[in-house]
């Protein structure tokens, strides 16, 4: 049984011409007798002090937990149908959207704020993608329910977690393990649904109070779903994977932690001209913590970390060659980037004072390689083809953030941060889409550039009510990252590259906000307006029958903000609702911002009592018609205003125990056909037109199995 685990769970990736894979069926009646096997261990788990008791709860959205921040734990269900990459979990957070193009692996967008502006973190380190146009965002190689903690910080409102994040800082977590004596946990979840949807999640863990071993390994598939018009979407994925967290507690102050990971998988896009047949990662990232140093040094720790990426697309491998136009004959592109960077941070605190300050470093590389179709020798396998490396970048910074807690509820709190951006161009030819090719004029240039960033917030518990209140004034400057500097479109011979003239963005924003929580009544709201200098917006420009990008700096002003409630009607009913707005200008050209999702509004109804919950959520999304036709970001644009929509899902959950809960849910229960503004035109080889959207999927069943002993 073990070895049917270990397959299931890490199998690698087959090739495109064999494959040896059991029925669907066979893998799930696998699993389910491993649930046998697993539940033995639970009389000896019952006596270790970790032992969780699950709740019955499902989650359907997040409110924020304190000042400009919000605090969840992923692991939890949710509705939709539980997450499979950190896009689609984020969405359940008010403010955020994403760029869809099937069924996984979307981009994550937060009040209309796209990319490298989102400061997306796992364990201290950055996952970068290798796609030049965003296939393999980095969300796509973050499982959700593989850590214990999802943090978001709105705005530049925190200097500590590395260079841009103007938009906000994601912080994926894991949590140390801590036994008294020798015990472990183990945490095994199954989930079916429609679409031949099935997911399966490990986290096991022991050790005692001088160290730990803790395992974590899942996997997710689904085929193509089906929209509300009963019209299949070419969006079907498969992917897995695992890390190995090895801890050290030589005492109770002190914490070293070794973490090994890898992953891989595919994904099929309806929106793009090819499918991600390869997201093979490896991790790798090691962890020290020091407490209690002396009376004001409270803490000292560091943290260094590898991250790889190596991502293949091509055309046939989950699709048949479109036989016309540029995807005619079989092709491969093959992309990886390395990442090594390293933070080491101390904590200082005095009576009313708590200063972190430190250094952080990343260096990253891109590479790519591609296969050749030639009339006379047919499809060359880009396994021939030598790797060549297009882009270098570094970035050294140093930070420090001030805490002031006064008497009566008063805190201010500053930090400023200064990092030196540099970047490479190795390219030593440029290509157009015609086949022409011709020196880089940039070829070996260097750029570098000293950015600094600073913000001040004030914070009030209020006397006359229990409330806090808000008012933050940040400003981060961005150096352009890899998609804004390379991934335009080459110019004709001679034309300037983004490379040399995308400047440097410099965004400044007021936030302001207040928390309430008395009796039966939680609300919350969250505001923000802002000015960005030197945005840098992609415009997708057509030539004939094909379509150019070129990136430009503009000026831009943005607003907009997110609000929740929730009221317990009874002892077994409650009541929650939440609003998302956002708003942007184009002040350069006088015209709306690309890419700024729709007011979206979220109602939810729920019922519990004892160990059962039952909960309904009305998703409501406005049009959006202030849209800028053919601009956007590097991974989709604006092609037109987009239709309103509601959607109606409904839950269900049983705690049939401590150590066990089922649940499920059916999501759009009306089968409703619709689709999201933000959105890449569907991809003409499936049918759909240049400025077709793509529907999301009809009426969803799931159902979810959790044990925790």
């Amino acid at each position: 049984m073990s070895k049917t685990l270990l397959v299931s769970l890490a199998r690698p990736r087959l090739s495109a011409t064999f494959a040896l894979r059991p029925s669907r069926l066979d893998w799930r009646l696998a699993h389910l007798a491993l649930l046998g096997s697993l539940a033995n261990l639970s009389v000896a788990a019952e006596q270790h002090q970790h032992t969780l008791e699950l709740t019955p709860m499902i989650i359907t959205g997040v409110a924020q937990q304190s000042p400009v921040t919000v605090v969840t734990d992923p692991k939890i269900p949710r509705q939709p149908v539980p997450a499979s990459d950190a896009s689609d979990y984020l969405q359940t957070i008010p403010g955020f959207s994403a760029v869809r193009g099937g069924g996984s692996n979307s981009d994550p967008v937060f009040r209309g704020m796209f990319g490298s502006r989102l400061n997306m973190l796992t364990n201290g380190g950055v996952m970068l993608g290798a796609c030049p146009s965003r296939m393999d965002s980095p969300s796509s190689y973050i499982t959700p329910q593989s850590f214990d903690r999802l943090t978001v910080i709105k705005g530049p409102q925190t200097v500590l977690w590395g260079p841009g994040g103007s938009a906000a800082t994601i912080l994926f977590e894991r949590e140390p393990e801590r036994f008294s004596g020798f015990g472990g946990r183990l945490d095994v979840s199954l989930l079916v649904g429609s679409d031949g949807r099935f997911d399966r999640s490990l986290d096991v863990a022991t050790g005692n109070d001088e160290g730990y071993v803790r395992l974590l390994a899942n996997r997710s598939d689904s085929d193509d779903y089906s929209d509300g018009q009963g019209d299949r979407v070419h969006s079907r994925w498969d992917k897995w994977s695992s890390d190995l967290v090895i801890g050290w507690l030589p005492d109770a102050d002190t914490l070293l932690e070794l973490t090994a990971g890898a992953g891989d998988g595919e994904a099929a896009y309806a929106g793009r001209g090819m499918d991600g047949s390869q997201f093979k990662r490896e991790s790798l990232g090691l962890r020290f913590e020091r407490d209690n140093l002396s009376e004001v040094l409270q803490k000292l720790e560091a943290r260094i970390y590898y991250n790889y990426a190596d991502h293949l697309m091509d055309n046939f491998s989950l699709r048949v060659p479109s036989g016309s136009g540029m995807m005619a004959n079989p092709m491969t592109s093959n992309v990886d980037r390395r990442t090594l960077g390293g933070r080491v941070a101390g904590t200082w605190a005095w009576a009313f004072y708590e200063l972190v300050a430190g250094l952080d470093a990343q260096a990253n590389e891109h590479r790519k390689r591609a296969s050749t179709f030639s009339m006379m020798t047919g499809y060359t396998s880009h396994e021939r083809a030598n790797w060549s490396k297009d882009a270098d970048f570094h970035n050294y910074g140093t930070f420090a953030e001030l805490t002031w807690s006064a008497a009566g509820g008063d805190r201010l709190i500053g930090g400023a941060r200064l990092d030196r951006a540099y970047a490479k161009d190795y390219r030593q030819r440029l290509t157009d889409s015609m086949g022409g090719s011709w020196a880089n004029p940039n070829a070996d240039h260097e750029r570098s550039v000293t950015l600094p960033s600073a913000f001040l917030r004030y914070e009030r518990d209020l006397s006359s009510m229990p409330a806090t209140a808000y008012v933050g004034l940040g400003h981060a400057q961005r150096f352009p990252d890899y998609w804004e500097l390379f991934s335009a479109s080459d110019g004709a011979v001679g034309t300037v590259q983004a490379f040399e003239t995308v400047k440097p963005e410099k965004t400044t924003q007021l936030d302001v906000g207040i928390q309430y929580a008395q009796g039966p009544l939680a609300a919350w709201a969250s505001g923000y307006v802002g000015q960005v200098r030197d945005y840098i917006l992609f415009n997708y420009v057509p030539m004939g029958m094909m379509t150019r990008t070129a990136v430009d700096n503009i000026d831009a002003r943005i607003m907009g903000g997110e609000l929740g409630a929730s009221y317990q009607l009874s002892s077994h009913w409650k009541a929650d609702a939440s609003l998302a707005y956002a708003w942007g200008k184009n002040r350069s050209d006088d015209r709306p911002m690309p890419q700024i999702p729709p007011l979206e509004g979220r109602l939810g109804l729920t019922y519990e009592q004892g160990d059962w919950s039952a909960a309904g959520l009305w998703r409501l999304v406005a049009k959006q018609n202030r849209v800028a036709d053919g601009q956007g970001n590097v991974a989709s644009k604006d092609f037109g205003d987009s239709a309103g929509f509601g959607v109606l899902s409904f839950n269900t959950a049983y705690r049939m125990s401590s150590h066990y809960k089922v649940s499920a849910g059916i999501d759009n229960l009306l089968d409703k056909a619709y689709s999201e503004h933000l959105n890449q035109a569907g991809s003409a080889g499936f049918g759909y037109a240049a400025d077709m959207r793509i529907n999301e999927p009809g009426r969803t069943y799931w159902a979810r199995v959790d044990m925790s002993f």
